[in-house]
């Protein structure tokens, strides 16, 4: 089983079991893209999923279980391809892991006007102040949220931060797949 911390939030343990799993698979990684499903209503309608999944007769009852998808296509941009998926009824929730690199809010009179957004990625990658960042970012279908940033610099189980507003535009992005 993961090393992760116990959290309160089953939302919440589900987004730090897979930063926990990206952190392993080290940095400059492709974003990977996670179903959410019910843990104990896997373990009844999937059971030999379950167990190649390492989830047997556990006590615990509440609980999601990531399940990583397909690749996700290269050279398409991230909220058109996310805009081409559809759940079915038994996945609770998805969740999203992405690389990115992030300015402090103090750098954000320093953006150049009309830049195309080459440019613009090109002076971010070029700016002093810049981070990388490996985002988290979950949701369910009844609209709850978690995220989990971890900075490459602080790359620590321990330096994680964890939120449902952290990275809002990208949860909303999510939360869009489960649209009718």
């Amino acid at each position: 089983m993961s090393n992760t911390p116990m959290a309160a939030n089953p939302l919440t343990r589900a987004v730090l079991e897979i930063d926990e799993y990206a952190s392993g698979l080290g940095w400059d990684q492709p974003a990977r893209l996670f179903a959410l499903v019910d843990t104990a209503r896997l373990r009844v309608q999937e059971p030999a999923l379950a167990a190649q999944l390492g989830l047997g007769e556990e006590s615990e009852t509440v609980g999601l279980t990531p399940i990583e998808q397909d690749e996700i296509p290269s050279g398409k941009p991230l909220d058109e391809f996310l805009g081409t998926i559809a759940w079915p009824d038994a996945v609770a929730g998805c969740a999203l892991t992405v690389e990115r690199l992030m300015l402090p809010p103090s750098a954000e009179t320093q953006v150049p006007q009309n830049l195309s957004e080459a440019k613009l990625a090109r002076w971010v990658a070029e700016h002093p102040e810049r981070q990388e960042v490996r985002m988290t970012v979950a949701v369910l279908r009844d609209g709850s949220r978690e995220a989990a940033l971890r900075l490459r610099e602080k790359d620590s189980p321990t330096e994680v931060l964890t939120g449902p507003e952290l990275v809002p535009g990208l949860a909303e992005a999510l939360s869009a797949t489960f649209a009718d």
